[in-house]
C-alpha cells in the first residue's frame, strides 16, 4: 500500500494473526507518537466484506488504504489489521482498518479471526465504526449481531470495559428516516447487551456505563458521490477534539500513554489469541445450536400455553395448593421430555447445553408460583402458632415454656409442608423463607411478650394505686406526729405485697435476674412515687386542710359537739390549741419523709409561728429569722414540699382568714354576757331591800297598789316583748336607745288600741256569743271542781315569746302584731283576775 503526503499506515496483525510488533515501533517514530503522551485517539472500523470500509476512512479520515477495484469483481481487499494515523485532525487520531467479516475467502468454518479482531478493536480503541449497508437493518447474521454478541461476553471476562463510542455508519440510506432506523439499532444493541452472560459484578449494569450508541447515515458513494462527501465532510467535523470532555470519544479512564501503546496493543492481541471462547464451531454444532434453540423455544411457548400450569399458576396467587410440588414436577417432566424426543439426534453437547437453557428458563418461570406457595405456607403456620400461643397462655401455661414449645413444633410443621412444594428439576432453598418465618414468629413472641409485661406492670400499679392513694390521702388529712411513720409502714407492706406478687408472675418468663430486678425496682419507684405524687397534691391543698381543723376544733368542744359561746370559755387558749394543731398539718405536710429521718421542721415552725414570744426571748439578740430560707435543714430539696418561706406566707394567709372566727366567738361571747347580766348587782338588791322596806310594807297594808304595780308589770313585760330591748341593746347602748325610741310610740298606740277593742267586747258581751259562752249549769258538781284555774300573767310569755323585731325597716305591721300579741296577754290576765275574784264571792257565799 502506498503512502500519500501527511499519511503513515502500516500492517499492525496480517492475515494469519501475527503482530507486526517492528512495523508499528517504525510507525510509532514515523508519527511521533510518543510525543502526544495521553492526548490521542484511536479509531476503528468493522462491518461485512466489500461494505466500503476503507472508501469510508480515506475519505473521512485522508488516510491511504487500499479500497476495492468494483470493475475486478468484489473480492477481499483488506486483509488482517491496518493502521494509519488521519491527516489534518486534532489531536492525533490512529484509525484502525479491519478486515471485514461475513467473506467467502475464509468460509463458515473460520470466524475466529473476525471475533479476534472485533474484539481486538473494542479493547483498544476509543470510537468503533460498525459500517452496515441500510437494506441490512434487523437481519442477524448481516448486522452482525451474533459477532457483537460474542465479543461484547468475551471483552467483560478478558479486560476491564471502558466506555466506548459505538458509531453505526448507515451506508446507502433508503427513504426510510433515520429516526426510524435509529431506534431498531438501539434497540438490536440493547438486547445484544441483555442476553450476554456477565461477571456478578456486572450483574445489573447498564449499556450506558460501557457504550454510548451513536447512529449516523450516508448516501449512496456510487450514486450520489457529491451528496456522499459532503455528508462525510459533516462527519469529519465531529472528529475534532474527540478526547475533550463530551466529545466523541466518551470516556477516558482506561487510556495507556501514547509510548505504551505498541506494547499495550500487542499484549492485548496475545491474550486474545489464547482465549478459546473464540474459535469457531463446526458446521453441525452450528446446526444442532439453530434447531435445539428452536425446539427449546416452542416447548418453553408450549409450557406457558398449558392449561394445568396456567390454573396451578392461577391458584397458587390466591390460595395454597395440596400437592403443588408433584404437580408441578409432573408438567416439567413431561415439556422436558418433549424436547428431548426432537433433540436426540442432534449434536449431544449442544442438546445437552439447550436442554439446562429451556430448563433454567422454565424455573425462572415457575420459581414465582413456588414462592407464592412457599408464602402460603409461612403466613398459615405463622397463624396457626398465634393461635396455640395464645391458647397456651390462656390454659396458664408459663410464657417462655410455651414459646418454646410452639416454635419447635411449628417450624418442623414448616419444614413438612415445604419439602412437599420442592419440585425435582430444581434445588431450591427455602432457607430464607424459614428464616423469615422465624424472625416473624421471634417478633411476635416479643410483642407479645411486651404487652404481657405491660399488662402485668400496669395491674401491678393499679393495684398499688388502689391500696395507697386512698390510705395515704386520709393519713395525711389526719396529720399527726404518726402520720409519716404509718405512710412508711403503709408503703413497705403494700409494697412488698405487689413485689412478691409481680416476682411470681415474671418467673413463667424465664428473664434473667437483672431485667427481673429491674422490672421489680421500677414497681418499687413507682410506689414510692404513688406516695410521693399523693403528697405533692394534699401540700397544694394545706390551707384549705388548715382552716378545716382550725374551724373543727374551734367550733366543737371535746364531744364534738357545736360550741355556745355562754362566756365561760377561754377564746385564747382555744384559739391557740386550734392553731397548734394546724400548725401540725403545715409541719407534715412540710416535706416527705419516707427515709425515716428526724428532721426539726416541726420545731422550728412552732416556735417561729407560735411560740415567737418565746423564741424571741430564748433568742434574744438574735434577729434572724429560722423560715427566711428556701430550704431545710437536713431535707433535700427533692424531698420538700413546703419551704420554710411558703410555711411562713401560708401561716400568715390563714391566721388572716381565721381572725373573723375569732372575733365573731369574741363578739358572741360579749352578746351573752350582756344578755345574761340583766339584773343589777348584789350590792344593789341588798341597798334597794333596807332603803324600800317602808314602801314595801305600805304595799302589804293596801293590796289595791299590788293590783296597780301587776297591771304595770304586764304591760311593761309586753312593750320589753314587742320591743325587742334585749336584742336592740345587744349592738350598743346608743343604736339601742335610738331604735326602741323610734318604736315605742307606735307600739304604745296599738297596745291601747287592742285595751280599747278587748273593753268595748266586755260591756258588749251579746255581740259575739260564740267567744265565751258560759259553762253549763250543774246542780251535782262540786263547786270547787267548776273554778277557773287562776291565770298565770308570765307563763305565756316566758313559754312562747314572741321573736325579736329585725330591723326598723319592718314597718307598722310588725308593730300591729306586737301591740295585739300584748294587749291579748293583758286581757288574759285581767279574765284571770275576774275569775278569781268571781269564785272568791261564790265562796264567801
Amino acid at each position: 500500500m502506498d503512502k500519500s503526503d501527511g499519511c503513515c499506515s502500516t500492517h499492525l496483525i496480517d492475515g494469519d494473526g501475527n503482530f507486526n510488533v517492528a512495523g508499528t515501533d517504525k510507525f510509532m517514530k514515523e508519527v511521533k507518537l510518543a510525543e502526544c503522551g495521553l492526548s490521542y485517539a484511536v479509531v476503528a472500523i468493522m462491518g461485512p466484506q466489500s461494505s466500503g470500509k476503507s472508501t469510508l476512512l480515506n475519505h473521512l479520515f485522508g488516510t491511504n488504504f487500499r479500497e476495492m477495484d468494483a470493475f475486478k469483481g468484489r473480492s477481499q481487499t483488506t486483509k488482517g489489521i491496518w493502521m494509519a494515523r488521519c491527516v489534518g485532525i486534532e489531536p492525533c487520531t490512529l484509525v484502525m482498518d479491519l478486515e471485514g467479516t461475513d467473506g467467502r475467502e475464509r468460509g463458515e468454518d473460520d470466524t475466529a479471526f473476525e471475533k479476534q479482531s472485533a474484539l481486538f478493536a473494542l479493547a483498544v480503541s476509543d470510537i468503533v465504526l460498525i459500517n452496515m449497508w441500510c437494506h441490512d437493518i434487523g437481519r442477524e447474521q448481516a448486522a452482525n449481531k451474533p459477532l457483537l454478541k460474542t465479543v461484547f461476553q468475551v471483552m467483560m471476562r478478558l479486560f476491564s470495559p471502558r466506555k466506548t463510542t459505538l458509531l453505526f455508519v448507515i451506508r446507502d440510506k433508503t427513504r426510510t428516516p433515520l429516526e426510524n432506523l435509529e431506534p431498531v439499532l438501539r434497540e438490536d444493541i440493547q438486547k445484544i447487551w441483555d442476553s450476554v452472560p456477565k461477571p456478578q459484578a456486572h450483574k445489573e449494569t447498564p449499556l450506558s456505563d460501557f457504550f454510548n450508541v451513536e447512529v449516523v447515515a450516508l448516501s449512496s458513494f456510487e450514486e450520489k458521490e457529491e451528496h456522499f462527501k459532503e455528508q462525510v465532510a459533516s462527519l469529519r467535523q465531529r472528529f475534532f477534539h474527540s478526547i475533550a470532555p463530551g466529545g466523541l470519544a466518551g470516556d477516558r479512564r482506561g487510556v495507556v500513554p501514547a509510548s505504551g501503546f505498541s506494547f499495550s496493543a500487542e499484549q492485548i492481541w496475545k491474550v486474545i489469541k489464547e482465549n478459546k471462547d473464540l474459535d469457531l464451531p463446526a458446521h453441525k454444532v452450528m446446526v444442532a445450536t439453530v434447531r435445539c434453540e428452536e425446539i427449546a423455544n416452542e416447548k418453553f411457548s408450549s409450557f406457558i400455553e398449558n392449561e394445568d400450569w396456567s390454573q396451578l399458576e392461577e391458584t397458587v396467587q390466591s390460595q395454597p395448593v395440596p400437592g403443588f410440588g408433584k404437580k408441578l414436577t409432573s408438567i416439567l417432566n413431561i415439556c422436558l421430555s418433549e424436547y428431548d424426543s426432537e433433540a436426540t439426534y442432534f449434536e449431544e453437547g449442544v442438546r445437552t447445553s439447550k436442554r439446562k437453557q429451556l430448563e433454567d428458563k422454565l424455573l425462572q418461570l415457575v420459581q414465582p408460583a413456588y414462592q407464592f406457595m412457599l408464602g402460603h405456607i409461612r403466613s398459615g403456620t405463622l397463624e396457626k402458632f398465634k393461635e396455640a400461643f395464645d391458647s397456651s397462655l390462656n390454659e396458664g401455661k408459663g410464657f417462655a415454656l410455651a414459646s418454646r414449645d410452639c416454635t419447635k413444633y411449628f417450624m418442623s410443621k414448616f419444614d413438612e409442608s415445604s419439602a412437599d412444594v420442592d419440585i425435582d428439576q430444581a434445588n431450591w432453598d427455602s432457607s430464607k423463607v424459614r428464616d423469615k418465618l422465624r424472625r416473624d414468629i421471634d417478633a411476635h413472641i416479643a410483642a407479645v411478650e411486651v404487652a404481657k409485661l405491660s399488662e402485668l406492670t400496669t395491674m401491678y400499679e393499679k393495684k398499688l394505686n388502689e391500696a395507697l392513694s386512698g390510705p395515704v390521702e386520709a393519713l395525711l388529712d389526719g396529720a399527726s406526729d404518726d402520720t409519716w411513720p404509718a405512710i412508711r409502714k403503709l408503703l413497705k407492706r403494700e409494697t412488698e405485697t405487689a413485689v412478691i406478687g409481680f416476682s411470681s408472675a415474671l418467673s413463667g418468663f424465664e428473664m434473667d435476674e437483672v431485667t427481673k430486678d429491674k422490672m421489680l425496682s421500677r414497681l418499687q419507684d413507682h410506689a414510692r412515687g404513688i406516695v410521693e405524687a399523693k403528697a405533692q397534691v394534699e401540700a397544694g391543698r394545706v390551707m384549705t386542710r388548715m382552716k378545716d381543723r382550725f374551724s373543727t376544733l374551734f367550733s366543737h368542744d371535746s364531744d364534738s359537739m357545736p360550741r355556745v359561746w355562754t362566756g365561760k370559755e377561754d377564746i385564747r387558749a382555744i384559739t391557740k390549741t386550734a392553731r397548734s394543731a394546724s400548725l401540725k398539718i403545715l409541719s407534715v405536710m412540710a416535706a416527705i419523709r419516707l427515709d425515716d429521718t428526724a428532721d426539726n421542721i416541726e420545731k422550728t415552725l412552732s416556735l417561729a409561728l407560735v411560740d415567737s414570744r418565746a423564741a424571741a426571748s430564748t433568742n434574744r439578740g438574735i434577729s434572724v429569722d429560722p423560715l427566711a430560707s428556701s430550704s431545710w435543714d437536713e431535707v433535700p430539696s427533692s424531698k420538700t414540699l413546703l419551704t420554710p418561706v411558703q410555711c411562713k406566707s401560708l401561716w400568715r394567709q390563714f391566721n388572716t382568714e381565721t381572725e373573723y372566727t375569732v372575733s365573731q366567738a369574741i363578739a358572741a361571747q360579749e352578746a351573752s354576757r350582756r344578755n345574761n347580766n340583766w339584773l343589777p348587782p348584789p350590792w344593789a338588791i341588798v341597798a334597794l331591800a333596807v332603803l324600800g322596806f317602808n314602801e314595801f310594807m305600805t304595799l302589804l297594808r293596801n293590796p289595791l297598789y299590788l293590783g296597780v304595780i301587776f297591771v304595770a308589770f304586764l304591760l311593761m313585760k309586753a312593750l320589753w316583748v314587742q320591743l325587742d330591748v334585749s336584742g336592740e341593746f345587744r349592738n350598743g347602748a346608743l343604736p339601742g336607745i335610738l331604735r326602741i325610741s323610734t318604736k315605742f310610740l307606735p307600739t304604745m298606740m296599738n297596745l291601747l288600741r287592742k285595751l280599747a277593742e278587748e273593753g268595748q267586747k266586755h260591756a258588749n258581751p251579746n255581740a259575739d256569743p260564740q267567744r265565751n259562752p258560759p259553762p253549763p249549769a250543774n246542780p251535782n258538781a262540786d263547786p270547787q271542781r267548776n273554778i277557773p284555774p287562776p291565770a298565770i300573767p308570765n307563763a305565756d310569755l316566758q313559754r312562747n315569746p314572741s321573736p325579736p323585731a329585725k330591723s326598723l325597716q319592718s314597718g307598722t305591721n310588725n308593730y300591729s302584731d306586737a301591740s295585739s300579741s300584748a294587749s291579748s296577754e293583758v286581757i288574759s290576765s285581767k279574765k284571770g283576775t275576774e275569775y278569781s275574784s268571781s269564785s272568791s264571792k261564790d265562796k264567801a257565799q
